[in-house]
């Protein structure tokens, strides 16, 4: 192998390397920052219980009717029209 491939072998893998560190570093980074909002969130239910029961019922209405109108529109796709039946 010559020495230019050599080189440039090397030169990949150091590459590599550091780009696997900086994946590593961002990953940590962001680890941190979804536990500090966890911990948080966890905080603010404890100190405003009634507050944060009230959110989850809210968010849970929300899908629920986002789930119900997707399935009435998705059920009104399924059924023929006028036009359609008497073809």
């Amino acid at each position: 192998m010559s020495d230019d491939k050599i080189d440039s072998t090397k030169s990949a893998a150091s590459t590599t390397e550091t780009i696997i560190e900086q994946a590593e570093g961002l990953f940590e980074q962001a680890k941190e920052a979804v536990t500090e909002a966890f911990t948080a969130t966890v905080d603010a239910a404890k100190a405003n219980p009634l507050a944060a029961a009230g959110i989850a019922a809210g968010a849970a209405a929300a899908i629920a009717g986002a789930a119900f109108g997707a399935s009435k529109l998705l059920a009104k796709d399924d059924e023929p029209t006028k036009t359609d039946a008497k073809a």
